[in-house]
């Protein structure tokens, strides 16, 4: 979330929790931290009888990321033991999601849900990521700065493209 926000585009905590293979869009989402400046609307506080799954109630905020283009953004290590990041992009796209007192949003990438889940798992990412406003990738030497890695064209792995 920090390298997200120093690009000034947010940076709210989620993880993939469904598919919906019809509109072809990954369902992401996450009881933590989320970014307010990249909300879509405004965001809700939503009382809840059962606390995410915990006994008592309590409150929760609930928003969606602006729609449009987004990056996903994790930090893993590769089999040498360097640290990489892993990149994303797609967009965040209207539809209904689950009003759970959450960050919760759809998102669809140019792979189409199934591959992309798929090949972004092959990385070995942990199950939570970040997602921000905007579209950053390889070709952004701001994101290799930031990581510490300078000019390093082997630190981003983006996973994006579709090669059929």
């Amino acid at each position: 979330m920090k390298i997200m926000d120093t690009f000034g585009v947010g940076g709210s905590f989620t993880e993939y929790y469904a598919m919906d293979f019809a509109d072809d869009v990954v369902l992401m989402g996450h009881d933590g931290p989320g970014h307010i400046a990249i909300a879509q609307g405004k965001t809700k506080v939503r009382p809840l009888q059962v606390y995410h799954g915990k006994v008592g109630r309590g409150l929760s905020v609930e928003m969606s990321v602006k729609h449009g283009p987004v990056t996903c953004l994790s930090v893993v290590q590769s089999g040498d033991g360097h640290l990489r990041l892993l990149v994303a992009q797609g967009e965040s796209v209207p539809g209904p999601i689950l009003e759970i007192g959450n960050t919760n949003s759809r998102y669809r990438f140019p792979l189409g849900a199934r591959r992309f889940v798929n090949e972004w798992n092959q990385h070995g990412p942990r199950a939570s990521l970040c997602c921000g406003r905007g579209a950053y990738g390889r070709e952004d030497r701001k994101a290799r700065i930031v990581a510490g890695h300078g000019d390093d064209p082997g630190l981003l792995i983006l996973v994006q493209r579709n090669s059929d």
